[in-house]
């Protein structure tokens, strides 16, 4: 017997409905905020993961999966989302597009050699947005602001913004040649990764996951205190504007997230609900000035986040997230074998018109059919048998309210699209005064 490779995991139908609920909020809010999606392929070249996000970060160093072509080059399944939308942007020139500020949005699988744990797996599904061509402090509390919206957007309310500034160039120069200083003496102390570290991107021992409790770390210089000025003014504005917004936030001063291309505002979004515990953050995210141009591209500004989708979902078990209802608008009941040709063409013109339709594949008897169209949550049952074939006609019975009606075949689909239409009590398909599946109808 086969199994699914370790660190993957298959999606049933019961589960997918959920998903489904998810991305339809996700898109929804993304539309609220004028974010347009964008999809890039599943692999990149590898340089392209190397020059954006760093060697020296974990993704990089140890979790990528790379993969030589036929022409022997050097391909990577991508890790996170920011680097292939950065060079998306660089190459197909959206930067010179009548809409100055390019807001973008993309939902897809990413892939990372790491231990499989609940909630992070070697395949996951990652939803981010990025906000290209405004360095204006104003687009930063707007992602984060949409980063928020989409929580509450999924009933999650007890919900924190962690935000922290690690500052332009020049204040990042300045800080990581304070840490460096600070950390000299006392690196041996640290864990191997640390070590390296040290050598290549010091900044990235504070996200250490092994010694970020070590009193060594804790005790080290905060990148906020070697702000400039106008990193300092960036900073303020932020926060100005999370206040003016009402939302909830603390500055971390520890925070400074785990790829290399981040500048200036930098920040994580926790909630506190039982399934998460002190595991608590689901998003994170954050300012990134250099990296289109690092590309490749232009001196033009970036900022954006990203969401782990199989995190987000264990996380709305919290609050018994569940999927909408399933339903059919009518299962096509055909009885023998001569109706068969007609009965799949009716069901087919209710397809057609856009009616959820089911009908029997395997011979069954008219009391097994009935049995199959409540368990598929139908509210028609249309009966085509020898009968009805010989006069041109249909039985319909409604599942809802039990009445029994004979119409001409050729009627099927008005008649059902018109039953559908009239105003009921409850909601007509789930039986709920209002429900997302209905509402779209």
């Amino acid at each position: 017997m086969y199994q699914k490779p370790k660190g993957t995991y298959d999606l049933l139908p019961d589960e997918t409905n959920k998903w489904q609920k998810m991305e339809k909020t996700i898109r929804s809010i993304s539309k609220i905020y004028n974010y347009k999606e964008i999809r890039t392929p599943l692999f990149e070249k590898s340089e392209l993961f190397h020059r954006g996000v760093g060697e020296s970060t974990d993704i990089v160093s140890k979790e990528t999966y790379d993969f030589k072509d036929r022409g022997n080059r050097m391909n990577t399944l991508r890790p996170e989302g920011t680097a292939p939308i950065a060079r998306s942007y660089v190459e197909n020139k959206l930067y010179a597009d009548k809409n100055p500020v390019q807001k973008l949005y993309y939902i897809g699988n990413m892939f990372r050699y790491e231990r499989p744990q609940k909630g992070r797996y070697r395949q996951f599904a990652q939803f981010g947005a990025e906000a290209f061509g405004s360095p204006l402090p104003l687009l930063d509390a707007e992602i984060i602001s949409y980063a928020v919206s989409i929580l509450k957007g999924l009933k999650i309310k007890d919900v924190k913004v962690h935000v922290n500034s690690i500052g332009d160039i020049e204040s990042k120069a300045n800080y990581r040649e304070a840490l460096v200083k600070y950390l000299e003496q006392d690196i041996d102390k640290l864990c191997h990764d640390c070590h390296n570290r040290f050598k290549t991107n010091p900044m990235r021992i504070l996200d250490c996951k092994i010694d970020k409790n070590n009193e060594i770390l804790l005790n080290a210089p905060k990148p906020i205190d070697y702000l400039n000025p106008e990193s300092k003014e960036h900073f303020e504005k932020v926060l100005k504007y999370l206040d003016s917004m009402k939302i909830a936030y603390v500055v971390d001063e520890s925070l400074v997230r785990g790829l290399d291309y981040y500048t200036h505002t930098v920040f994580e979004v926790k909630a506190n609900l039982p399934t998460l515990g002190a595991q608590n953050t689901i998003c994170g995210g954050g300012r990134y000035n250099n990296l289109v141009s690092s590309l490749g591209g232009p001196d033009v500004p970036g900022v954006g986040f990203a969401f782990g989708l199989e995190r987000l979902m264990f996380a709305l078990e919290s609050i018994d997230f569940r999927g909408n209802p399933d339903y059919l608008h009518l299962y096509m009941m055909i009885l023998g074998e001569e109706q068969k040709a007609d009965g799949i063409a009716f069901a087919n013109r209710c397809r057609l018109g856009g009616l959820y339709t089911e009908m029997d594949f395997l011979n069954k008897g008219m009391k097994a059919q009935f049995k199959l169209a409540s368990n598929f949550n139908s509210r028609f049952v249309a009966i085509y048998g020898e009968d009805e074939r010989l006069n041109n006609k249909i039985n319909i019975k409604d599942q809802q309210s039990g009445t029994e009606t004979t119409i001409d075949s050729s009627e099927l689909y008005n008649h059902i699209i018109q039953e559908l239409m009239k105003p009921t009590e409850s909601c007509t398909d789930c039986k709920e005064e209002s429900c997302d599946t209905c509402e779209d109808e």
